[in-house]
């Protein structure tokens, strides 16, 4: 099959061990990114499958109408950049691993970097060393401080982990049936939204972007935060509503420590979340290892092969598959 890669931008898959599943095909990697639908069409056009880095790319209507040749897309973890609908009307099987039980370790290593870094003010520190200064200033400890954890799955447990084994203590919140889960569990949970926000020192985002999340963080959530305290968010930059963050930040009142924003990659220097010195931004780095690739490209390429064969795997819309059969 002739198998396009869109958005490696260091071209990292071909020096993978998991690449070699590959072999048997004719591979493409684009290690650009490009946004206009009709572009990203001719791009495509002789594609048989098209393999997506995660939410790099939006797959729209628009886009599958143009691709009549397209048989598959093959990518892991949940999909909201990808209209499955036009998926299904155009014939195009959509398979994506949801990894039931597995976190992405990676994500919730650098969760703990983020505040790591944030507290110590480790790249101000480094900065003013490199630059012929010695200490800028004083950071502060972790060990006895609070951090709560908005979301309750497996990341943020690998985060909890984590954190308690440099003596954090760990309140939760969540939405009402993940409290269930949690306090099912034993685990903490505040009493209330407000108390949460209010006597947490670290506030950090574990929750998927769905419709009836996005923007679930408002203002008024933010300014429950004590002064100094630190928001962190390696999921989604939609769960904070329009906004807010900015302004709250622009108060100086908190700090925040962001993996993730509305439009990527951000490029724009005069943006407030890459350059208030309250924020420390990393850019969209939390799954971003060779490790995680290599695991969560095995099994984007074995979709590949098992399609090949004619025995797809994690099919999400498996009516196409019915159809074609038929």
């Amino acid at each position: 099959m002739k198998v396009h890669i869109l958005d490696d931008w260091f071209d990292t898959l071909r020096g993978l061990p998991c690449f070699a599943k590959l072999k048997d095909h004719d591979v493409t990697v684009w290690t650009d990114h490009v946004e206009d639908p009709g572009e990203l069409a001719t791009r495509l056009r002789p594609a048989d499958a098209v393999v997506l880095f995660r939410e790099r790319t939006k797959v729209t209507a628009e886009l599958l109408d143009q691709l009549p040749g397209l048989k598959l897309i093959s990518q892991r973890s949940v999909y909201p950049h990808i209209d499955v609908e036009a998926c299904t009307r155009n014939g195009v099987l959509l398979c994506s691993n949801m990894h039931a039980g597995t976190p992405s370790y990676a994500a919730a290593e650098l969760t703990l970097a983020l505040i790591l870094s944030s507290y110590r003010q480790i790249p101000q520190q480094v900065a003013s060393v490199r630059s012929g200064n010695w200490q800028m200033g004083v950071g502060r400890s972790l060990r006895g401080r609070t951090l709560g954890l908005y979301g309750y799955g497996r990341i943020a447990k690998a985060v909890a982990g984590y954190a308690e084994a440099i003596g954090m203590k760990i309140q939760w919140w969540s939405s009402e049936a993940g409290r269930a889960r949690a306090s099912a569990d034993g685990a903490n949970v505040a009493e209330s939204r407000d108390a949460f926000f209010g006597t947490s020192d670290i506030v950090s985002l574990h929750v998927r972007l769905k419709p009836d999340t996005r923007g679930i963080l408002t203002a008024q959530d933010l300014s429950a935060m004590q002064p100094r305290a630190l928001l962190v968010n390696t999921s989604r930059s939609g769960l904070i509503a329009p906004g807010v963050l900015e302004a709250e930040i622009d108060r100086g009142r908190i700090f925040a420590a962001i993996d993730v924003f509305d439009t990527e990659p951000l490029t724009d220097a005069a943006n407030p979340l890459l350059t208030h010195p309250n924020v420390l931004p990393t850019p969209h780095i939390g799954y971003v290892t060779e490790d995680e690739f290599n695991l969560q490209f095995s099994d984007i390429f074995d979709q590949v092969t098992a399609y090949a064969a004619g025995e797809p795997i994690h099919m999400i819309n498996p009516e196409v598959r019915s159809e074609n059969k038929d």
